[in-house]
């Protein structure tokens, strides 16, 4: 069941519209939160459990934006020498409750309205993922 938060005067408040990123810990890159599917989880619930654990917000899955793969594009993770080609599947949410908190994955957490974007260092890879959202969301920002 959805939860009502209200905000009165609070600047930790979400606008309309907002994009919650983090600042990956192991890149230093902005990026949506996301994160590896548990064993026995569906995809919903891996997206809700990340969520929290990168950001301190729960949310609740409203749609999908896309999935993504690229042989092109693959990650190196230098801990292990492990090299991936991942895929992703992009989704969106809406907050229920919480407030945007750092985690070991995540330096920083902030509501990030689209315009302002550009100003956030991130990959092209999570900028495409962001773009496509807004194309189809916000025609005007896209």
């Amino acid at each position: 069941m959805s939860q009502r938060i209200d905000y009165y005067n609070d600047p930790r408040a979400p606008a309309a519209g907002e994009l919650l990123l983090i600042r990956r810990s192991d890149n230093d890159n902005w990026a949506l939160p996301g994160g590896a599917i548990d064993l026995g989880e569906s995809i919903p619930q891996a997206a809700i459990r990340e969520t929290l654990e990168e950001t301190g917000i729960t949310c609740e899955i409203t749609g999908l934006v896309g999935t993504y793969s690229n042989p092109g594009h693959v990650i190196h993770y230098t801990g292990n020498d492990e090299v991936r080609q991942e895929f992703s599947l992009v989704l969106t949410a809406r907050p229920v409750s919480g407030e945007p908190t750092p985690s070991p994955e995540s330096r920083e957490v902030r509501w990030v309205m689209p315009d302002e974007l550009d100003t956030y260092d991130m990959h092209r890879s999570m900028r495409l993922r962001i773009s496509h959202f807004l194309q189809d969301n916000c025609p005007h920002i896209g």
